[in-house]
């Protein structure tokens, strides 16, 4: 069994310490805590279960899949014929509440 700091942790998992704070307190993670120089230590105990679930859990934050130019351009023109019916309906709108 290993053990490993919490700053270790959130660092070898690319995690935030406040991440890794919140699955410690949830019961996620199993703890250890020892007095080194007179003070509390919190050490985390790594086995292969929770590693699997904390892993499991981590959402990988890749980057997005580029679209082709087509496809992009397909999307605006979506886009655009929304916004054009959007200010016609407007447009109705306030020539009607001037008369």
């Amino acid at each position: 069994m290993e053990k490993m700091r919490i700053k270790s942790y959130a660092i070898k998992h690319k995690l935030s310490m406040f991440n890794v704070m919140k699955m410690v307190k949830s019961g996620k993670l199993v703890t250890h805590t020892e007095k080194i120089d007179g003070r509390e230590v919190t050490y985390i105990v790594i086995d292969d279960t929770t590693e699997k679930e904390v892993e499991r859990g981590i959402v990988n934050v890749s980057a997005p899949k580029r679209a082709t130019m087509e496809e992009e351009i397909k999307r605006l023109k979506i886009e655009l014929d929304i916004l054009k019916n959007e200010i016609s309906m407007l447009n109705k709108a306030l020539s009607c509440s001037h008369k």
